[in-house]
């Protein structure tokens, strides 16, 4: 995660030193960037949850969940999160929030239905541990510079590099041309870094599941009974919730598109399934 992390440091690095050379108009765009990052950042949390229409909850709405996640916040000493629930027959759960104290889990009707109250301990833990080890936040500001270099990119091919220093020049500058396809480059290798980082962080979500509840078999478990049911869930069910809030999931919406490949999200289901596997091994043979 960390050399991943690196890796997008490097490119931004690359992008904004294309940028200053050729003469792009620093301000404007730091200004753009500024307020991009600012409204992303604070509203991230709520927009994803009205995306799903997730309606929040309280403790005499569903007190076996309640219950669940207050227990598992005390073993890993976080604080109570605001509790949200979907109402639709795909089982997953997601977290969001820009810290511990301002953090949201979410977990839809069909998940609740599907597991049983062990295995949803398991799949909350791996929540919490999103949260504890502020992945939304990382994801944000590792995804943020990204959104920026298609943003050069869409302003250059509309409208001929217009946000220059020179509007009058830039679309005839060599040099320009030269920002638009190193924008361009930068946005596809930030996407697939992005991608990847987004697989490390559910090993690390797995590990930290299994750390909190000390049964990995639980969440393990809970994995293969989601994925059994999303291959019997609706494609246009599936479409409708799929889109960059399916990195924040547990399990992705898109099974068999998705769990392949630079593309994918996720790790691929037997990869978790075998990381839990020797987490439990390890765990057993500490006691």
């Amino acid at each position: 995660m960390l050399f991943t992390a690196f890796l997008l440091g490097l490119i931004y690095v690359v992008l904004i030193a294309v940028l200053v050379a050729a003469g792009v108009g620093a301000v404007t765009v730091a200004a753009i960037a500024c307020v991009l990052f600012i409204v992303q950042y604070l509203s991230a949390d709520r927009l994803a949850l009205a995306s799903m229409r997730a309606r929040e909850v309280s403790a005499e709405d569903v007190p076996e969940l309640h219950t669940a996640v207050e227990r598992l916040c005390i073993q890993a000493d976080l604080p109570m999160p605001r509790l949200a629930v979907v109402d639709t027959p795909m089982p997953n759960a997601f977290a969001v929030g820009r810290s511990p104290s301002s953090s949201t889990v979410c977990v839809t009707t069909g998940l609740l239905r599907l597991l049983s109250p062990t295995e949803l301990e398991g799949v909350l833990a791996h929540e919490l541990s999103h949260i504890q080890n502020r992945d939304v936040m990382v994801m944000t500001i590792a995804s943020f510079f990204a959104s920026i270099a298609a943003f050069i990119a869409q302003m250059g091919l509309f409208f001929g590099g217009g946000f220059g220093r020179d509007q009058r020049n830039n679309s005839n500058n060599p040099s320009f041309a030269v920002v638009i396809v190193v924008a361009g480059v930068v946005y596809v290798i930030s996407f697939l870094l992005l991608q990847a980082l987004s697989r490390y962080r559910e090993f690390a979500a797995d590990r930290g599941s299994a750390i909190i509840t000390g049964r990995p078999s639980a969440l393990s478990s809970a994995l293969l009974k989601i994925a059994g049911r999303m291959d019997q869930i609706p494609q246009r069910d599936l479409r409708a919730v799929s889109g960059e809030l399916a990195a924040f999931y547990i399990f992705p919406p898109k099974l068999r598109s998705s769990v392949t490949g630079l593309f994918a999200t996720h790790p691929p289901l037997e990869a978790r399934l075998e990381a839990l596997q020797r987490l439990e091994a390890q765990l057993q043979g500490s006691r």
